[in-house]
Parts: structure tokens; sequence; C-alpha cells
């Protein structure tokens, strides 16, 4: 029987594997955070297949998403990154993924860890909503809003409010599968439960 899935993953493996797999899970591990930051941010512009594909790069690039490693990375660093093509070799991306490295290890010392501080934008649940088709999802709403002003006040950078409206999305602080989605009823039914330790990882947009 053929699953009815988002319209947006169409019928490539890599993005139906994701869509499947991960979009939309809702994440509690501070490293995947990190890594959705980044991969977010390196998108703006671009299409999300794009680094689904660079993203085994990217992960070798950047000290499997470790945020105390790439706070770590330096003048020399950033250009020998410049040189990787398994990478988006933007400077403004790569130097924003050092920077916000160390604004992320600013805020786990704040709060304990980033997955406590970044889910009180939807006071630590996963909102769910009933999207009927893919044009009535919005590209950014108050809580998308609310954080990219926070994060831009705590020195982050690539963070506007489509970039982290895509990052909830992918995190599970929101569930935007549409409701006909083979992926949306169980993940409605998981966000009605006590938050658990799930990992996880769609689409981002701006700067």
């Amino acid at each position: 029987m053929k699953r009815t899935r988002c319209t947006w993953c169409g019928d490539d493996p890599l993005y139906v594997a994701y869509h499947d797999e991960e979009w939309g899970v809702p994440v509690h591990d501070d490293r995947t955070h990190f890594e959705f930051l980044v991969l977010d941010g390196a998108q703006a512009g671009l299409s999300w297949l794009t680094i689904l594909r660079k993203r085994e790069n990217y992960r070798k690039a950047f000290s499997g998403f470790d945020p105390a490693k790439v706070a770590r990375f330096d003048r020399r660093k950033v250009e020998r990154l410049l040189d990787d093509p398994g990478i988006v070799r933007n400077r403004r991306k790569v130097e924003s993924a050092i920077t916000n490295a160390r604004a992320f290890l600013t805020v786990q010392k704040e709060f304990g860890s980033f997955d406590r501080y970044i889910w009180t934008f939807v006071s630590a649940r996963t909102k769910q909503n009933r999207w009927r088709t893919l044009r009535q999802i919005p590209t950014e709403t108050k809580e998308s809003r609310a954080m990219s002003k926070d994060l831009v006040g705590r020195g982050f950078r690539f963070v506007g409010p489509t970039i982290c409206y895509a990052y909830m999305q992918a995190a599970g602080m929101v569930n935007d599968h549409t409701t006909d989605c083979f992926r949306y009823e169980p993940l409605a039914r998981a966000g009605q439960r006590p938050r658990g330790r799930r990992h996880a990882r769609d689409e981002g947009g701006e700067q």
C-alpha cells in the first residue's frame, strides 16, 4: 500500500528517508540541536536537498557537530573549510557556524542545556498544527520571531524568523506534517506524552 506523504519531499530517496525518519521528531539532544542550526544556516538561499546531500561532509568538516570543538576553530581552519567542496563554501555561513558554537556554549552554561532553553519558545511541548495542504503552512510565526530575536540578542547569526521556523519544524517543536501524511498521527500522539529523549531533523530559508 502506497503511503501518503507531505508533498514537499517528492520521491528522492534521501529526501523521503529524511521525511519519514527525522522531520518533526522532537529533538532533545544538544549536539543534534547544534547540527540543525548549522545546516539550516547553511541552507539559506539553497534547497534543503542540497544540504542533505552534503550532510555527511558537514559532519566531518565540523567535528561531528560538537559545539565545543567548533567554537575553537580559528582563521586557518576557516580557510581550510572554504577550500572544502563537500560543504557550502560561503565565508559568512562558515564563520557564523563558529560564532554560533560559541553562543551555543554560553546558552548551555546559563540554562544547563541548549535543549532546555530552546523548548521554552513552545512552552516545552510540541505545537500540534492541522494543516491540510502545503500552502497553509506558514514560513514564520510569532514563536519563530521571538526565537529569532532572542537568538540574535545572544550573538547568533543566520537565525532569521524563517530559518528559526524551519528549525522548529525539523526539531519537532511543531508538527507540520499535513494531516493526510502517514507521519502526522504518530507524531501527534507522541506529542501528547511526556517529553522523551528522542534524537532527530525541513526546510529553511532566510538569513
